[in-house]
């Protein structure tokens, strides 16, 4: 895991939830678009949360990922 590998896995993130008309998706939605391991989507979230792009927030069933 490198810095370059983050920012390409935030960017497919990104794209996911760009994609996905609501512009917001659940922890296993976005897993299983962008085929990312957990590791490598944590990583993923750190990076665009830490950009201010995205709001994370818990539901009782799932973590729920949005651009803002």
């Amino acid at each position: 895991m490198n810095i370059d590998s983050i920012g390409t896995w935030a960017g497919e993130v990104y794209k996911a939830l760009e994609n996905s008309g609501t512009r917001t998706l659940g922890f296993k939605l976005v897993k299983k678009a962008t085929k990312l391991k957990k590791d490598e989507l944590m990583a993923a979230l750190g990076w665009l949360g830490r950009e201010g792009k995205i709001a994370v927030t818990q539901t009782d069933e799932d973590i729920v990922i949005a651009l803002v």
